[in-house]
């Protein structure tokens, strides 16, 4: 296979992550993050720190910035939670863009006839909301947010549920997604990978992730074989 540019057959459905995968949500994260600053009283946080702490949940993001920044102790984490929640809630896609070649790639899978599923680690609630603002939900047979299972990325039930939820086999679905989280609950669960080049992992080059191949852009993505039947 060439990874830079791979090729992928027999497969029957596509898991697509979110953030840094088909919209730059960095905006939304730095709005709300620092919104939740100053609610406490703290210092705001720089946009390229909030790049490295993203991806592994509210939760993990939210703790991340308060141990950076020299937060409050655990006890006074709910409160932080509730302000980034509300904050997110109002701000949720309006600081956002979807990336290039992320709704041709998509017409292309779905064209295929291919099952497509969402699965990220945002919170559920803000998920169809993001989606649907940026013209991507009609795309989706399933949609999963990080509360949806008992774990989250990189552990592999997500990935196992989702394929439960489609109806298909994990050597036979494709996960998308930009970064080592993805890869790895992609290799635990027995999936195929493909990141892409343009995403956040954590401010770490993406080609040194175990993935199966990068693309530049969604619409690069290269199925083989005849189209998955309806």
């Amino acid at each position: 296979m060439n990874a830079a540019n791979p090729v992928f057959a027999g497969i029957e459905a596509v898991i697509v992550d979110l953030d840094g995968t088909m919209v730059d949500t960095m905006g939304d994260f730095d709005a709300a993050i620092n919104l939740m600053m100053a609610d406490l009283a703290l210092p705001g946080v720089d946009r390229s720190t909030i790049v490295l702490l993203v991806g592994k949940g509210s939760g993990h993001l939210i703790r991340s910035v308060l141990a950076h920044s020299g937060g409050p102790p655990e006890p006074d984490f709910e409160h932080a939670f509730q302000s980034y929640q509300k904050h997110y809630a109002v701000i949720n896609g309006k600081h956002s863009a979807v990336f290039p070649g992320v709704i041709e790639g998509l017409r292309k899978l779905q064209a295929r006839g291919l099952k497509l599923a969402c699965l990220t680690n945002k919170p559920g609630a803000f998920v169809p909301t993001l989606l649907a603002e940026k013209g991507l939900d009609g795309f989706f047979n399933q949609v999963f947010g990080g509360d949806a299972f008992e774990r989250k990325k990189p552990d592999p039930m997500p990935l196992l549920k989702t394929c439960e939820a489609l109806g298909t086999a994990p050597q036979k679905t494709l996960m998308i997604g930009d970064s080592s989280n993805d890869a790895k609950a992609a290799r635990a669960a027995g999936c195929p990978v493909v990141l892409v080049t343009y995403g956040y992992n954590h401010g770490e080059p993406v080609r040194g992730v175990d993935a199966d191949g990068f693309v530049d852009s969604l619409a690069d993505l290269r199925m083989d074989g005849p189209a998955a039947r309806p």
